[in-house]
């Protein structure tokens, strides 16, 4: 063994038992799940604070009952910046660290808010949550399935509060319009539609760029094999990249299908999945598609169809007539619930317009949000002990999650395919097929020829209600449930949490 092995061996080794000690230390704690001391300021600890994370900083910042006690990043250059503009603010500067577990072993921080890249979403709730904390953690909660339900096994067997941020749910407007569905205000409902219909350029050619110097790349890469990287900006880019991300549909079109699969009142993966797309109208370093179409499939001929499109295009619209006028009912970045009395389109992350059967609005809308009221929601829980008093619990945050990364199991199993054969894989199904129309018109509207292009379609995918697959393909399809962790960045199973 050559001297760097060596040291890289005894590293890890060391990171690994730091990990497990830090997890067996606070197991007692951890599972009392006391609150606070009432009136006590809640100490917060934001990890990941460049893009999402300022808003963390932000709304927990602001509220006269807590204080940023901690933030954790791996960009020393990033840190230093916020925490300076957080000691300009108060007169307090708060603890900085680059190893989240260093912050975790600090009991005087109540709540850990995460806002990494998503392949450290789930880890870092996890670790935390052991740790004594209550967390706040960023949609997706999870980069695969599996680890998503470990999240909420452990919020579960350590008594902790774990809100997701799909703040739609605790926004009054929001909630509103959810309920007047559930309360039959458009009749039966069997299909919601979601749409993350919002244009990314290209991110820049393939390459082997360098990291910034500034960052701690080892444990930025955590769970994922460490790799060179391949693309020109290390920050936000990630989204593109299967190793960090899931495309937009994991992370614009998480909270529509949030608030699509809430709506149906699912609380499952449900039945069937399938998905097809590709990555059209340039060549770049991403990976992930960026036009998709995902269709699941539940109990009772429920069904969610979700559409992401990365190119130009126009919103979504439901057309009637005014007179002699042609209206628009539209929705680019949004949820459609088709019901047997009426529609709602549900076109923010605040509201939405209920229509009649023609498409015809009938003044009846709903409005109000703000990303205050989730942060609030959670700071209530927190008080509480009642993860039943959240908005947004971790399971909600799993399963919408999950149907983000089954849509992407299928597409990723897929194979290049005509438009043609894929027509016909998708039967006589008016909905599908209608929707396929749409895709290939989207694309012709982009220079794309659907006639000549390949179109990577995906199998169609069976679920049991263990979260599993089952019948063909099953096999390669359950291996991509989870991944293959790097230590000491091991996601636990659950007889070791």
């Amino acid at each position: 063994m050559t001297n760097v092995s060596r040291r890289e061996f005894f590293e890890k080794s060391m990171f690994a038992a730091a990990a497990l000690s830090l997890a067996n230390t606070n197991r007692a704690f951890a599972a009392d799940g006391d609150a606070p001391p009432t009136g006590d300021k809640l100490r917060v600890a934001v990890v990941g604070v460049k893009g999402r994370g300022g808003s963390h900083i932000q709304g927990f910042g602001d509220r006269a009952d807590c204080e940023i006690a901690a933030l954790v990043d791996v960009d020393e250059t990033i840190i230093n910046a916020r925490a300076d503009e957080i000691e300009k603010k108060t007169g307090k500067r708060p603890a900085v660290y680059t190893d989240m577990r260093k912050c975790f072993e600090d009991k005087s921080i109540h709540i850990v808010s995460v806002a990494t890249p998503n392949h450290w979403h789930s880890l870092a709730a996890i670790w935390a949550i052991q740790a004594g904390k209550d967390v706040y953690v960023e949609k997706p909660v999870s980069h695969n399935v599996s680890e998503g339900r470990r999240v909420v096994e452990a919020a579960r067997k350590y008594n902790r509060i774990v809100q997701t941020g799909t703040q739609s749910r605790s926004n009054p407007g929001m909630r509103e319009a959810i309920s007047f569905v559930h309360k039959g205000g458009i009749g039966e409902v069997k299909l919601a539609r979601g749409l993350c219909y919002k244009p990314r350029g290209s991110i820049g050619p393939k390459g082997n760029y360098d990291v910034p110097a500034s960052v701690d790349y080892d444990i930025w890469s955590g769970p994922a094999e460490i790799k060179p990287l391949s693309r020109k900006s290390l920050h936000y880019d990630w989204h593109w990249m299967w190793d960090y991300g899931n495309g937009d549909l994991g992370n614009q079109g998480i909270h529509q299908m949030d608030i699509a699969r809430w709506g149906l009142g699912e609380m499952s993966l449900g039945e069937s999945v399938t998905s097809y797309g590709g990555r059209f109208g340039y060549e770049d370093a991403g990976e992930t598609a960026n036009t998709q179409v995902s269709i699941h499939e539940f109990a009772n001929g429920k069904r969610l169809v979700f559409e992401v499109r990365g190119l130009k295009t126009a919103p979504f619209q439901i057309e009637y007539k005014d007179g002699d006028t042609k209206k628009y009912t539209e929705a680019g970045v949004g949820v459609i619930f088709y019901g047997t009395e009426g529609h709602l389109v549900v076109p923010s992350y605040s509201g939405g317009v209920v229509l009649d059967k023609a498409g015809v609005p009938t003044g009846v809308k709903f409005e109000g949000g703000g990303d205050k009221n989730h942060y609030a929601n959670f700071v209530n829980a927190v008080r509480s002990r009642k993860h039943e008093d959240l908005n947004a619990d971790i399971l909600d945050g799993h399963l919408s999650s999950a149907l983000c990364h089954l849509g992407n199991v299928s597409y990723r199993l897929g194979a290049p395919t005509s438009v043609t054969e894929l027509a016909t894989r998708l039967g006589g199904d008016p909905e599908a097929l209608e929707t396929l129309d749409r895709f290939q018109q989207h694309l012709r509207d982009n220079s794309v020829d659907p006639a000549t292009t390949k179109i990577t379609a995906g199998p169609k995918l069976t679920l049991t209600p263990k979260e599993e697959f089952t019948g063909p393909r099953a096999t390669e399809a359950n291996k991509m449930l989870t991944r293959e962790y790097r230590a000491p960045y091991v996601v636990p199973k659950t007889e070791d949490l």
